[in-house]
């Protein structure tokens, strides 16, 4: 058995179940609304649902990502053990976490000099950067030591694949993403941008298509142009979503029916409370493995 601990964070998106039962340990973000401070604890202090309608009804929100101390204390505890760890960051295309995390590594090598401690920056979030971890623990549970789980994971991260779309530009006007014009005329024509994650790990507008229906058919368009083997595509593929599971379930439904060797369900989770913050309510996200990003 390997002695080592797969780690990553809350924002991998992943129900608090699916962590216990594949054995993945995870440090949690945090998120302020209306000036409250809470862990991003996957739902357990603040329902998801609660969470989006707050959200809606005019909450702020802000983020605030894991520190070197809290890194810190969070490593030691299972370097005490004994256990060396390797830790997958969200993309620091979108945040700096991953340089919290080395910093903590830094220190914590000088006093466990004996121990390995590896840090991955993803370049992924959401539910492809939860995809990425959770096939990480199928490779250790195939037998990978954690050696070869690193070199693994820095040779694989670009074909991990993220699709979003959102049906409600509120929060991407608010965020800067879309000008606040470009937002009034936008929702007055229906238009859902649907973006994707760059070769850099960061978040790229790429389609504006008017209409939540020709979004969710676009996105599915995304999946049978980049999967891994085309239609033949045999891997796990997750959905996340903002408080709207009816438009993950419609796009869930066109790749179970055109992916017959898909490797079972799709999963579809929600939005974890940091992502969420920035994305608000109405956004999907599709992420499954194919060709490597180069753009």
């Amino acid at each position: 058995m390997n002695d080592f601990v797969l780690s990553c964070c809350s924002t991998a998106d992943l129900a608090k179940e699916h962590f216990e039962a594949r054995n993945i340990k995870y440090i949690c973000f945090h998120y302020i609304m209306n000036g409250k401070q809470y862990d991003d604890d996957l739902g357990v202090s603040m329902s998801f649902k609660d969470f989006y309608q707050a959200m809606r009804d005019g909450a702020d929100t802000m983020t605030s990502q894991i520190n070197e101390a809290e890194f810190e204390e969070y490593f030691e505890s299972f370097l005490k053990e004994g256990k060396d760890i390797i830790h997958f960051c969200l993309s620091s295309g979108i945040t700096g976490v991953v340089n919290s995390a080395n910093i903590a590594k830094n220190t914590l090598e000088e006093k466990y000099p004996d121990r390995k401690i590896y840090i991955v920056d993803t370049l992924a979030a959401s539910g492809g950067f939860g995809l990425f971890v959770d096939k990480a623990a199928d490779m250790r549970d195939a037998g990978m030591n954690i050696d070869e789980l690193y070199q693994w994971a820095e040779e694989n991260k670009l074909k991990m694949h993220h699709w979003f779309f959102t049906s409600d530009l509120t929060f991407f006007i608010k965020g800067g993403r879309v000008s606040k014009t470009a937002g009034f005329v936008g929702g007055i024509l229906g238009i859902c941008p649907l973006l994707n994650v760059s070769n850099e790990g960061k978040l790229i507008p790429r389609f504006k298509i008017r209409g939540k229906k020709k979004v969710i058919q676009q996105t599915f368009e995304q999946m049978k142009t980049f999967a891994q083997d085309q239609e033949n595509y045999s891997e796990k593929c997750f959905i996340t979503n903002a408080d709207c599971y009816e438009d993950a379930k419609a796009l869930a439904d066109l790749i179970e029916a055109y992916f017959p060797k898909l490797n079972g369900k799709v999963l579809i989770n929600s939005i974890g409370t940091t992502i969420g913050s920035h994305t608000g309510p109405g956004t999907v996200a599709l992420f499954f493995w194919g060709d490597e990003r180069i753009d």
